[in-house]
């Protein structure tokens, strides 16, 4: 009978005055709440110290995707205190070297646009050949990669978005804004 009475009493919540049994997502919620208020802290100051200084919005972004994998995966997530917070650790931790890498692989936007006034004749000269040359290099390209590297940096929609909008899969935007990227830098470089 202890048995029946302590499982009662484990999901059982007491709403408008009735003992009602606690449903499912309830005791997932609770379960995450408590997770993220044992983790979230110490998971936090060690993503900060994993990431590049200064980029304290990431290390927020990454406790916050990792705070959603353990909710995805709430059964894979150990109940002992020291395995859970090793299990969340090792989550961060590729999650920060996948941020990395992807920080790493995506090519340094420039902005052509000159925001500081011209501070003689041979800068803006310069300037003008710069985006000659660029434009010359972007006329280049092939229209499909074209409209990739157009909807990726100019227009600012994710991989996802450009696939839709162009109508190909994201693997084929993916390939195409790798290739285009590459035939830039190739060609700028040669210049």
């Amino acid at each position: 009978m202890t048995t029946a009475t302590s499982f009662f009493d484990r999901h059982t919540v007491l709403r408008r005055n009735r003992f009602v049994p606690e449903s499912r997502e309830c005791r997932a919620e609770s379960r995450m709440r408590e997770i993220h208020r044992a983790n979230g802290g110490a998971l936090l100051q060690f993503l900060r110290n994993l990431v590049a200084s200064g980029a304290s919005h990431t290390a927020e972004d990454l406790v916050q995707e990792t705070m959603l994998r353990a909710w995805r995966n709430l059964d894979a997530v150990p109940v002992e205190a020291e395995s859970q917070r090793r299990w969340l650790f090792t989550v961060a931790r590729r999650l920060a070297i996948d941020a990395y890498r992807k920080r790493q692989s995506r090519p340094v936007e420039v902005s052509l646009v000159d925001t500081e006034p011209a501070a003689s004749g041979l800068e803006s000269a310069e300037t003008v050949i710069a985006e000659l040359t660029l434009q010359h290099a972007v006329g280049g390209l092939s229209a499909a990669h074209r409209s990739v590297l157009r909807e990726l940096y100019v227009e600012g929609h994710t991989l996802d978005e450009t696939a839709t909008r162009l109508g190909v899969p994201v693997g084929t935007v993916k390939s195409r804004a790798h290739y285009a990227t590459r035939q830039l830098r190739d060609a700028l470089m040669g210049a």
